[in-house]
């Protein structure tokens, strides 16, 4: 009943984030209380076959500035101990030049 609950509850916002071979969601959902919550979903297309492979985290607000604050850090970390950061241009379904991550600020305010 849980998983069906969710996947029926009302969409709010949806922003889609493609990035190289994968396309995050960041959805915002209401539950039967009107409370908001994020689904994250990543998106990736298997090669072998097509079929595409999905993950998904639930967030919800009271775990919001928790949940940026680590990835905030995190992201920190790279950036402070990676040498170098790769660019990497793929090819966007309109077959432009897509811009990686890591070519743009990242800012987490909560």
């Amino acid at each position: 009943m849980g998983d069906f609950d969710n996947r029926e509850r009302e969409e709010v916002y949806s922003k889609k984030v493609r990035a190289g071979k994968r396309t995050y969601f960041f959805d915002v959902k209401a539950t039967r209380s009107n409370d908001y919550y994020v689904t994250i979903t990543e998106s990736k297309k298997r090669l072998e076959d097509g079929v595409f492979i999905k993950h998904k985290i639930f967030l919800y607000k009271e775990d919001f500035e928790k949940f940026a604050e680590g990835l905030k850090d995190t992201v920190d970390y790279i950036r402070a101990n990676q040498d170098v950061i790769e660019k990497r241009y793929e090819y966007s379904e309109n077959q432009e030049v897509a811009k990686t991550a890591a070519d743009e600020d990242f800012s987490f305010e909560i």
